[in-house]
């Protein structure tokens, strides 16, 4: 199965073109490149260089959220775009699903976080699952960071790019994830998505909205009456 990877989310994003569990080709985004007018031109050159057209892809991989709400508008609205032009099948995914999977999964349950600013955290707890895949144990949250530390007990595993401000103020005994694992993966993301896939699932790119889990700093100012 032919799978175009978007992974938009994060500060730093990545496209992967992978068949089935192999990966082909994979290139690192910058900044300016995690828009939907930037990210087009991307994509054109990953299918150039592993020579396949539009159609020729079957499945398109893309994070949900939580993220850059920049990041995430791009990935979702590139991913509905190519859906609807080659007819490929779309599997959604959580970021911090994709930042748990690039993560070995032991007895002891993971978090991920990520940085949601305001002194807070994106954060899901995962455990191993039967086919050694992480499954969600606490769905995503926002959370105040010092809650989220405060639940944390010695058995947990961390990770994700939310530990840049929070590795110090760890409790003791909480084990840390190698950072270079901490940013999301367009090919971790591709490789879920091939799983996923296989087991049936599904995302339709008619309803596929970005899941950014808060409002945006000027909404919330509107609500508070802040804003006119």
């Amino acid at each position: 199965m032919r799978i175009l990877a978007l992974e938009t989310s994060s500060s730093t994003g990545s496209v992967a073109a992978l068949d089935g569990d192999q990966v082909i080709a994979n290139v690192d985004l910058g900044k300016a490149q995690r828009t939907a007018q930037s990210l087009a031109p991307t994509v054109q050159a990953i299918l150039r260089r592993v020579n396949w057209e539009p159609r020729d892809v079957q499945l398109v991989a893309v994070t949900e959220g939580p993220g850059s709400f920049t990041g995430l508008r791009a990935g979702v609205t590139t991913a509905k775009v190519f859906a609807y032009a080659t007819g490929a099948s779309v599997v959604a995914v959580n970021t911090l699903e994709v930042i748990a999977a690039q993560s070995s999964m032991v007895s002891c349950n993971l978090w991920a976080v990520m940085d949601a600013q305001r002194q807070q955290v994106f954060a899901a707890e995962f455990a191993v699952s039967d086919n050694g895949r992480p499954e969600p144990v606490i769905p995503t949250q926002i959370i105040d960071n010092d809650v989220w530390l405060e639940q944390l007990v010695t058995c947990n595993r961390v990770t994700g790019p939310g530990l840049s401000k929070l590795a110090k103020h760890l409790p003791h005994g909480v084990q840390v994830v190698s950072d270079a694992a901490w940013a999301p993966q367009a090919i971790t993301l591709g490789h879920l998505a091939f799983l996923k896939h296989q087991s049936g699932a599904r995302t339709d790119f008619w309803t596929l909205a970005p899941q950014y889990f808060r409002k945006s700093a000027a909404e919330e100012k509107f609500d508070q009456g802040l804003l006119k």
